[in-house]
């Protein structure tokens, strides 16, 4: 199958392109000019340099393609270069599926996100646009819904790696957020680390499945874990105990506020947000439908961040 993908480069990308070769398939990526060596296997794939706001760079990609995967995604924005949700998330894949379906390819793999709602956050509400826009037009299409996704980054930015540098690592306490006063809330929040490499297996298995029409398949790891547990978790990796405190959840919005646009502050207000929101939910059977035992969220799993 010949699959074109766009976002690529990035770190679930890297996975989808090795889980693709290695099940014989042959992959084409849109690569920005200069990221070209990010591009796992890169002699055995097809190169498309241009960008994703050009539309004839978009059209060459997808010539000729079977399917189309749109992977790309951001953690937050940087609007001096562009880089915002509305942009990427939801005006790009909304691009990609007009070209897709006008080039006469037949699927179309989306990925989007857990908790994606009409009346969320930016980051939220833009993916959720993109899932509409896919479902309109026709094309047999495949919609992913991870939670947070863990796994070795290879050099480019992932959550727990994330939580290593910037709450692990430096001397100061782990916060536990909670909302309101309820210190006894602190941290209790639920999260459902997924493996990068499952989320790869179910993305390619799906697209090799006979088109249903359009399929949307939540995945969330095998565990639901309170907040307290992911940091303790990622320090036990390290060999390490953190010490955490309670975070009330309204001062550091406050100071999200004021901060959260300089790159070097560490999250946004809507990050506390959606973290308070939770993560979780059960995937047993799109892993069962696959053959794919789940990776779980442990100590051997999380070497990679030694």
């Amino acid at each position: 199958m010949r699959v074109a993908l766009i976002g690529g480069t990035g770190f679930v990308g890297s996975y989808v392109v090795e889980e693709l070769l290695s099940r014989g398939h042959s992959p084409t990526l849109l690569v920005r000019r200069g990221s070209e060596a990010k591009v796992r296997q890169a002699q055995r794939c097809r190169l498309v340099t241009g960008t994703l706001d050009d539309e004839a760079h978009v059209r060459e990609t997808v010539s000729d393609a079977d399917a189309v995967i749109y992977l790309v995604g951001i953690l937050r924005e940087d609007s001096r270069r562009g880089i915002t949700f509305d942009a990427l998330q939801r005006r790009g894949a909304e691009r990609a599926i007009d070209i897709a379906r006008e080039s006469g390819v037949r699927r179309f793999a989306l990925m989007s996100a857990n908790g994606v709602h009409a009346n969320g956050t930016p980051y939220q509400t833009t993916k959720w646009h993109a899932e509409r826009h896919l479902e309109s037009s026709g094309l047999a299409a495949t919609v992913l819904r991870p939670s947070v996704v863990f796994g070795d980054p290879r050099g480019r930015t992932e959550f727990c790696t994330q939580l290593r540098d910037q709450m692990i690592l430096p001397p100061l306490p782990a916060p536990l957020f909670f909302n309101g006063f309820s210190i006894h809330d602190a941290g209790r929040f639920l999260m459902s680390p997924v493996y990068v490499g499952n989320v790869a297996r179910v993305l390619v298995a799906a697209l090799e499945a006979e088109p249903a029409g359009s399929e949307t398949h939540l995945l969330c790891g095998p565990e639901a874990l309170e907040w307290r547990e992911i940091i303790e978790r990622i320090a036990g990796a390290l060999g390490r105990r953190k010490l955490a405190i309670p975070a009330p959840a309204g001062p550091l919005r406050l100071a999200a506020d004021l901060l959260g646009t300089r790159q070097w502050f560490p999250i946004t207000r809507d990050q506390i947000d959606m973290l308070l929101e939770g993560n979780t939910g059960d995937s047993s059977e799109v892993f069962a439908r696959f053959g794919i035992e789940p990776t779980p969220f442990d100590s051997a799993n999380l070497a990679y961040l030694r």
